[in-house]
C-alpha cells in the first residue's frame, strides 16, 4: 500500500523559523488595539450606567456640554423624568430659564426636540411663545415636537396654531395637532376637529377620534370601532403588531370615558376572543367601568 505523504512546506528550515509578515501584524498591531477597544467599551459602558443615575442638575450641566451627542441625550433624559413627573424641576431654582434660554439658542436640532417635550411638560407659561415660534421651523420633526410640546402645556395661547396645524400638507403635522388639541381639553376645538375625521391618511382620523373623545365629543365613535377591527388594521401600511394593539388599547379607552353603550357588544368580544392579552383586559376594564 503506498502511504500518502505528508505534504512539504516549500520553505526552508531558516525561513520556516521567522514569524511571517501576517503574524507579526496580528501580534505587534491588531491584538493591542482589540485590547484597547475592549477596554474603551467598558469605560463607555459604566459611563452610561452612572449617566442614567445622574440628577436633573447633572442633566443641565450636559446640556451645556460642548459634546453634541451628550446634549442631546441630557434633554432626552430630562424629557423622559418629566413624563413621569412633570414637577420634578420645580425644585431647581432658575432651571425653566436656563431651559428656555438653551430651546432659544441652540442649532442642534435633536437637542432642541426634546427640549420642545421639556418646555410642555414643565408647563411653564413663557415657554408658550417659543414653541409657537418653533412652529415655523424649516425641519417638519423639530414643528412636531414643538405642536407635542404645545398640547402638554394647557396653555390656552396653544389652541390657535394647533387648530391652524390641523389644515397643514404633512400628515405628521396634522396627527400631531390633533392629538394636542385633545391634550389641551379645549372643547371649542371640536367643530375644528371633525373634518379630520375623513381625512385620507388613517393616523390622522384615529387621533382625530382620541382627541374628540378626550374633548367628550362621540363624533369619532365610529372611526374608534373601526380601530377596533382587526381585518382592517392589518390593512395598514407599516403598521406593527405593536402599534396595532396600542391603537385598539387606545379606542377601548375612549369609548370606555364616552361611556357609549353600542360599543358593549364589541368590547365583549374584544374581552374573550381577541389574541391580544393587552387588548382582552383593556376590553374587561371598559366592560367593568361601564357597569359602574
Amino acid at each position: 500500500m503506498t502511504e500518502v505523504e505528508e505534504p512539504r512546506s516549500e520553505l526552508n528550515g531558516d525561513e520556516e523559523e521567522q514569524p511571517s509578515a501576517l503574524r507579526t501584524f496580528l501580534g505587534l498591531f491588531l491584538v493591542p488595539l482589540l485590547v484597547v477597544l475592549a477596554c474603551v467599551a467598558v469605560f463607555i459602558g459604566f459611563g452610561w450606567i452612572a449617566y442614567d443615575r445622574q440628577s436633573t442638575s447633572d442633566y443641565l450641566n450636559d446640556l451645556r456640554s460642548s459634546w453634541k451627542p451628550r446634549r442631546a441625550q441630557a434633554a432626552y433624559e430630562l424629557s423622559k423624568i418629566l413624563t413621569a413627573d412633570p414637577s420634578a424641576l420645580d425644585e431647581e431654582p432658575g432651571i425653566r430659564e436656563e431651559v428656555r434660554r438653551l430651546f432659544a439658542e441652540t442649532e442642534d436640532e435633536e437637542m432642541k426636540r426634546y427640549l420642545a417635550l421639556v418646555l410642555g411638560y414643565t408647563r411653564d407659561p413663557e415657554a408658550v411663545p417659543l414653541l409657537i415660534e418653533a412652529l415655523d421651523d424649516p425641519s417638519s420633526e423639530t414643528r412636531i415636537y414643538a405642536l407635542w410640546g404645545l398640547g402638554k402645556t394647557s396653555d390656552p395661547r396653544a389652541v390657535p396654531p394647533l387648530v391652524e396645524s390641523l389644515a397643514d400638507p404633512d400628515p405628521g403635522i396634522r396627527k400631531t395637532a390633533a392629538f394636542g388639541l385633545g391634550e389641551l381639553g379645549d372643547s371649542q376645538a371640536i367643530p375644528e376637529l371633525a373634518p379630520l375625521l375623513d381625512d385620507a391618511i388613517v393616523d390622522v382620523r384615529w387621533n382625530a377620534a382620541l382627541a374628540l373623545a378626550n374633548l367628550g365629543s362621540d363624533l369619532g365613535v365610529p372611526v374608534l370601532h373601526r380601530m377596533l377591527d382587526r381585518s382592517l388594521t392589518t390593512q395598514i401600511p407599516d403598521i406593527t403588531p405593536a402599534q396595532a394593539e396600542e391603537a385598539m388599547i387606545s379606542a377601548i379607552r375612549a369609548l370606555a370615558s364616552l361611556e357609549v353603550e353600542d360599543s358593549r357588544e364589541l368590547l365583549e368580544r374584544l374581552s374573550k376572543d381577541d389574541p391580544s392579552l393587552k387588548v382582552r383586559q383593556a376590553a374587561i376594564e371598559a366592560l367593568r367601568y361601564l357597569d359602574g
